[in-house]
C-alpha cells in the first residue's frame, strides 16, 4: 500500500513543483501621481506578449511583471509614450499594441471586417433580388396550398 502511495506522490510531484503563482516581489514605486497615471494609461494600451488577450496591466505572467518594470524604467529615462511603444514593437512586433498602426501590412486587419460586411450585403441583395424575380416568372396555380 505504501508503494502505491509513494508512486502516486511521485507522479503528482512534478506538476505541483512546476505550478508557480507569480507574485510581483517588489511592487512598483512611483515618484508622483502624474507618473503613476501615465504608467497605468500606457500599460493598459499594451498587450501581454505571453497572454492572448490581456493587457500588460492585467496580466500576472512573469514577463508582464518584467515588462511593466521596463516600461517604468523607459519612462524614467525620459522616453515619450510613443518611444516606449516603438521600443516594445521593435522587440515584440505589432502584437504588443492593442491598437496596431494603420499601415500597408495591417490594412486587412483594419478594413477586412468592413469589406466582409460589404460582400455580405451584396450577396444578400443578389439573393433577395433573385427570389423576387423568380416569383413573378413562375406560372401561378391558385389552387395550390403551401
Amino acid at each position: 500500500m505504501t508503494r502505491w502511495l509513494l508512486a502516486l506522490l511521485l507522479a503528482l510531484a512534478p506538476p505541483a513543483a512546476m505550478a508557480q503563482v507569480v507574485a510581483d516581489p517588489a511592487p512598483l514605486q512611483f515618484q508622483d501621481r502624474a507618473e503613476e497615471t501615465r504608467f497605468h494609461a500606457l500599460v493598459s494600451e499594451l498587450r501581454c506578449v505571453m497572454c492572448q488577450n490581456q493587457s500588460l496591466a492585467d496580466s500576472n505572467a512573469q514577463i508582464a511583471h518584467d515588462l511593466r518594470r521596463e516600461v517604468l524604467q523607459l519612462m524614467r529615462q525620459g522616453k515619450t509614450d510613443a518611444e516606449v511603444k516603438q521600443f516594445l514593437v521593435a522587440r515584440y512586433g505589432e502584437f504588443v499594441l492593442y491598437k496596431p498602426r494603420v499601415e500597408t501590412k495591417t490594412w486587412l486587419l483594419w478594413f477586412g471586417p468592413a469589406l466582409l460586411l460589404l460582400v455580405g450585403v451584396f450577396v444578400v441583395a443578389r439573393v433577395v433580388r433573385g427570389h423576387a424575380g423568380n416569383r413573378g416568372d413562375a406560372p401561378g396555380n391558385d389552387d395550390q396550398e403551401w
